[in-house]
């Protein structure tokens, strides 16, 4: 993986809810395995062309919701704890992108009808299923 794949959504009320949402991501969908390294905070920050305190940000998110473990010295890492989406969700949602993206459907559209759809089935979704992460 290279920071360059990470870039936060323009659209997004804060660069580090767009950054979380990235590594989350990568993490949730196995792209991103146990005990691998994400970038340092410095490195991320001038990857992506925002303030060290952007991805910090970010990154205490991750940890707070068991994703990664920072350590000193050892960097930060995907937590060996870190839930992998199971197989089968992760191919429907490749093929529901690979679909969308076919018939030109906006991505944030499908996102949001997800996010939608997910409240309705699930009305007891936790909040960091329902955006709220607690950046500012």
């Amino acid at each position: 993986m290279t920071p360059q794949q990470i870039v936060p959504a323009a659209d997004d009320a804060s660069p580090a809810l767009g950054i979380y949402r990235q590594f989350r991501g990568l993490i949730v969908s196995g792209q991103l395995g146990s005990g691998e390294r994400l970038p340092t905070v410095r490195q991320a920050a001038s990857d992506l062309r925002v303030s060290p305190s952007t991805v910090g940000k970010a990154y205490k998110i991750l940890e707070r919701d068991g994703l990664v473990v920072t350590r000193t010295a050892a960097g930060t890492r995907v937590a060996e704890s870190a839930a992998v989406l199971p197989l089968s969700v992760i191919r429907r949602i490749r093929d529901l992108a690979a679909e969308a993206d076919a018939t030109g459907v906006n991505t944030d559209d499908v996102i949001d009808v997800l996010r939608v759809v997910w409240r309705v089935e699930s009305p007891a979704a936790s909040p960091s299923t329902t955006g709220d992460n607690g950046i500012d």
